[in-house]
């Protein structure tokens, strides 16, 4: 039987592509008020990014609970008898808590195993895809957690914030910290470290800050594919894409867009890139 992968919504996989590896998305939950949607699936990037820009209230976010998980896991176990959940960074989400939970609720009914990959957005992302490309080639469970842990390396995500507003009111911060003081007319760029946000350096413009993206990706010899995601932003998002695409073919350039509970830390205008290094 083919391994199952179940990713979260953090991942930034996008519906297509998710369907055609056969990846399984839990969606994470974004909260205006007493209003409640699942991650991309009861509201769009669009409509939450509006209300994010214009609304009144600001949104919090919280991850699946264990139950969202375990109703995965049992529709899975009906076609395979092994799963592999590849979820977002620990410090950063309880996502991995919930999905740990799960199976622990699951002993003895369908083997499962569940990664923190320590890292948001593509940067996780990219890992899922090998994984779901190497569990539709055959791969068994155990194999498919060796890659994963062995991709986690080689996987690095940067990310232009236009702010940090939005970071620090949720909360998620980390050791990006200490710019705060120095945010009126400088945009950071982020990095994640021991899955923690954590910070590489700053720029004067968007124009500097996608020069940074780019420029960032030539300091890898061997690249396997690039990943670029946008908030707002996608007219950068495609200027960056026709760059890169003069140092990687295109069909190794995934896009994809910030998903609503990351758009929430992130603001608008967030671009992010993510470099996976060939072995």
């Amino acid at each position: 039987m083919t391994v199952k992968i179940v990713t979260d919504s953090l991942s930034d996989i996008t519906d297509d592509l998710a369907q055609e590896l056969g990846i399984t998305v839990v969606p994470l939950y974004v909260r205006f008020g007493e209003e409640v949607y699942r991650d991309r699936v009861e509201i769009t990037t669009d409509e939450f990014y509006h209300k994010l820009v214009h609304g009144a209230t600001f949104p919090t976010t919280t991850q699946p609970p264990p139950g969202d998980f375990i109703d995965v896991y049992k529709k899975l176990a009906r076609e395979t008898d092994e799963i592999l959940v590849i979820a977002v960074s620990g410090k950063l989400s309880g996502t991995y808590q919930s999905a740990l939970q799960a199976k622990n609720m699951m002993e003895g009914k369908c083997r499962i195993e569940v990664i923190d990959t320590l890292s948001v957005a593509m940067g996780f992302g990219l890992i899922v895809i090998e994984a779901a490309k190497a569990a539709k080639a055959g791969a068994n469970l155990d194999e498919l957690a060796d890659l994963v842990r062995k991709t986690m390396p080689r996987s690095h995500l940067v990310i232009y914030f236009d702010t940090l507003k939005y970071l620090a009111k949720g909360g998620r911060i980390g050791k990006a910290q200490g710019l705060m003081g120095a945010m009126l007319s400088i945009k950071p760029i982020l990095t994640v470290k021991d899955g923690e946000m954590a910070p590489l350096t700053r720029v004067r413009s968007p124009a500097a800050g996608m020069d940074y993206l780019y420029n960032f990706v030539p300091g890898f010899s061997k690249i396997e594919a690039l990943a670029v995601e946008h908030a707002t932003t996608p007219d950068k998002a495609d200027e960056l894409v026709e760059r890169l695409s003069l140092l990687l073919p295109k069909a190794r350039i995934y896009r994809s867009i910030v998903s609503p509970v990351l758009g929430t830390h992130a603001g608008p205008d967030a671009v992010a890139l993510t470099v996976l290094e060939a072995e």
